[in-house]
């Protein structure tokens, strides 16, 4: 229909460039337009001065002359386009087919797979049509691109697709060939990311056109997909984590569903929950403990529903690395008081913690307990960087600002922005500003803006609140449903006291609110980040009353305390910091290895070498040396290609001469005939993207014929230009038609023919 009307494909549009071709200057053609807009306006104008076309009639009968003198002047310019096309016989056409496995769907039960639709629309013409004007070269799309001589060496059972690669292997051979454009049919799904911006950069340079021809349908009918799911890559023993399950479905809206989390055969957490509408991204938190140390491989899947099409989208694996270090918690208490009694009670039986305590008995006194040896801390609260950096966290009790020199003071601050460890002030009647911490120089380490005066400590009675985000922390999870936590929370005893800590920061998230008796609403629990570390405010002395008023058996407040602590340090980095993009591979073999080294100080150490000492499956066993990093101090990084799918262990360690600064290990999992059974519904998206930023176009497999004309409009190979004209376009003389019928229309109806 385009055609009919218009004379050439939209192509020809799309990619000409408009001249006039009668060599007549465009000044004169407006002059001249303009010229016969003011004579038609001097016509109507004296004619409307003797009859009935008046006012808005006669502005509508100026409009309709003015329009069709200036359309059969501009035919008189010869308006025309200038168009590239490629040379008949001079020329490569590259047909790229999919031949991943998701190629092998049906898109209908019991109907043809989407090869065999490939299959069909070259075979209906379109290979004899290209074949005519070019010469055709195909190949089989999968991990990297192959050459075949004919369609039935498909097989639609490659594990991946990776279409920036094979495009990156054509803009590669038309360096040297004439390659005037490409045809790629495909599904759009790929496991490598997409197409990067550096291959669609060289291609628009060779301005090679890829036209794509999307198979499969854009929506699942009866589908349940897992997207990502987010696990800590790293925990303490016993840890209790969540798993952010990312999924959408099609087909089973308001239907209940089952996820579930195993380790190995060992099921860790169970949940249902009920699937939103169609398409609509959904994401649910499963708690499950973190166990032993060790690596875990956790499976986590959503339980296939009755008639789901593709099962094999239902699972997916994380791997979480239990830690088996032991971080140290350094706790500096002012004053003898029930909340230090009870705080280290909670966590004696701990064994992912090790509290060490500083309890200032007199003026001059201290009393020390967890002890790594009878010198530690002997000369008092650390002084040095290297004493106070060997923990992981600390604990400010009810201590005043001055009884820590500044240089003491700085370090704290330093421990959290450079060490990367975390602080929880407790409140006290020497606490926060009662204590003078207002002037410290680590008020900017504090996630609220303290009270410019003092008695902010008052003993009185408060009850205490979950906010919305406590609801869903971790930290304040007693228990494991949220509604459940939350009521339980409020039938907490109230605490003895309670301190003022002031307006928390814009970046703090308050978990936890106190309502004392006497009225009103304050911030009790305050969390933020800080450099590398974090912090946070527990703005009471008596939680204790949590364990004495309640049974035995009742745990709220070493779960609390517990939980606190372990968020507290669960993050502290080493002096070596191992990391990958992706710790579970699908379907490929690139890993990369990043790590952080500092010195005992925790600077950057870019004078460090680095190894990384891979151990993988069937007695595999590498060291490759790992490169610093142009832009980060202190970083380096390694590329590393896994030879067989499994499991490796990478440890990586960093020496200066013959100091060991530290070592690392990470785990990695190369799984093979994964990525394919994920995202088998057409990426349209994709694909038009593609055809639109390198010129070409996307089509339907029921348009994909027209590709037999539309292919020879390209700038790139070897090509001609050619001039195509517009004045005999049909539009334009049916437009001339309109114009003159719409005057007579008017004028009849008007009755002034």
């Amino acid at each position: 229909m385009f055609e009919f009307f218009f004379k050439y494909p939209a192509p020809v549009f799309s990619k000409g460039s408009f001249v006039l071709l009668s060599g007549w200057p465009v000044w004169l053609l407006i002059a001249l337009i303009a010229a016969a807009a003011g004579g038609v306006a001097f016509l109507v104008l004296k004619r409307a001065a003797k009859g009935p076309v008046t006012g808005l009639r006669a502005v509508a009968i100026w409009a309709l002359q003015t329009a069709l003198a200036a359309l059969l002047l501009f035919m008189l310019w010869h308006p025309a386009l200038t168009i590239a096309t490629l040379k008949p016989q001079q020329n490569i056409v590259a047909v790229l087919v999919d031949d991943s496995g998701s190629m092998a769907q049906p898109d209908e039960a019991g109907g043809a797979t989407r090869k065999a639709a490939v299959e069909n629309v070259l075979n209906s013409g379109l290979l004899n049509a290209l074949r005519q004007k070019f010469q055709v070269r195909l190949y089989r799309m999968t991990g990297q691109m192959e050459r075949l001589e004919k369609l039935e060496q498909l097989t639609a059972s490659a594990p991946a697709t990776h279409i920036g690669e094979n495009l990156k292997q054509v803009v590669a051979e038309a360096a040297s060939l004439p390659i005037g454009a490409v045809i790629l049919a495909s599904d759009g799904a790929d496991n490598s990311g997409g197409v990067d911006l550096e291959t669609i950069a060289e291609i628009r340079r060779q301005r090679i056109p890829i036209h794509t021809i999307g198979f499969g349908k854009e929506q699942a009918e009866r589908d349940i997909e897992l997207g990502d799911v987010q696990v800590p890559a790293r925990a303490l023993p016993d840890s209790r984590l969540s798993a952010v399950v990312h999924f959408q479905q099609h087909g089973f809206s308001g239907q209940k569903a089952k996820i579930t989390l195993k380790d190995r055969t060992k099921v860790l957490a169970q949940q249902q929950v009920t699937l939103k509408n169609d398409g609509v991204a959904q994401s649910e938190s499963v708690l499950f403990n973190a166990g032993a140390a060790g690596v875990r491989a956790l499976e986590i899947s959503i339980e296939p529903l009755s008639g789901e099409t593709n099962s094999k989208n239902n699972l997916v694996t994380r791997l979480v690395n239990v830690d088996s270090r032991k971080p140290r918690i350094l706790y500096l208490e002012g004053e003898p008081r029930w909340e230090f009694k009870f705080l280290r009670r909670a966590v004696e039986d701990d064994r992912t913690i090790d509290l060490v305590t500083m309890l200032r008995t007199t003026q001059n006194k201290i009393y020390r307990q967890g002890l790594a040896n009878g010198d530690e801390l002997k000369d008092g609260y650390p002084t040095k960087v290297e004493e106070l950096f060997a923990f992981d966290g600390l604990i400010i009790g009810s201590v005043d600002a001055p009884y820590l020199t500044p240089a003491q003071q700085t370090l704290i601050k330093d421990f959290v922005d450079r060490r990367g460890g975390g602080v929880l002030f407790l409140g006290g009647r020497d606490a926060l500003s009662d204590g003078g911490w207002k002037l410290s120089a680590d008020v900017d380490l504090l996630p609220v803006v303290l009270p410019d005066r003092k008695n902010t400590f008052v003993r009185a009675g408060a009850n205490v609140e979950l906010t919305s985000a406590g609801r869903d922390s971790l930290i304040t999870r007693i228990e494991e449903d949220p509604a459940k936590n939350f009521e339980r929370w409020k039938k907490l005893p109230y605490v003895m006291n309670f301190q003022d800590p002031g307006e928390p920061k814009p970046g703090a998230v308050v978990l936890v609110d106190a309502l004392p008796t006497t009225g009103g609403r304050i911030p009790l629990l305050v969390t933020q980040n800080y450099g590398r570390g974090r912090t946070a405010i527990f703005s009471t002395g008596g939680s204790w009353r949590w364990q004495m008023l309640q049974p035995l058996a009742d745990k709220s407040h070493e779960m609390f305390y517990q939980q606190l602590l372990r968020w507290l340090v669960a993050d502290t980095p080493r002096r070596v910091i191992t990391s990958t993009p992706r710790q579970v591979i699908s379907d490929e073999s690139h890993a990369s290895i990043r790590a952080e080294v500092r010195d005992r100080t925790y600077l950057q150490a870019s004078d460090a070498k680095t190894e990384a000492h891979i151990l993988g499956p069937e007695g595999i066993a590498e060291t490759i040396e790992m490169r610093p990093d142009p832009i980060e101090q202190g970083v380096f990084t390694a590329d590393y290609t896994t030879p067989k799918p499994g499991s490796y262990l990478v440890e990586v360690v960093a020496t200066r001469g013959t100091e060991e600064l530290g070592r690392d290990t990470i785990t990695l999992r190369r799984e093979d005939g994964v990525a394919e059974n994920f995202r088998t519904r057409q990426n349209r998206e994709l694909l038009e993207k593609l055809s639109a930023e390198t010129g070409g176009r996307y089509y339907k497999p029921q348009d994909a014929q027209k590709l037999g004309t539309d292919i020879s409009y390209s700038e790139a190979g070897i090509n001609v230009r050619e001039t195509r004209d517009l004045w005999d376009m049909p539009i334009l003389f049916l437009l001339l038609i309109a114009l003159r019928a719409a005057e007579w229309v008017f004028r009849r109806k008007w009755g002034v023919i």
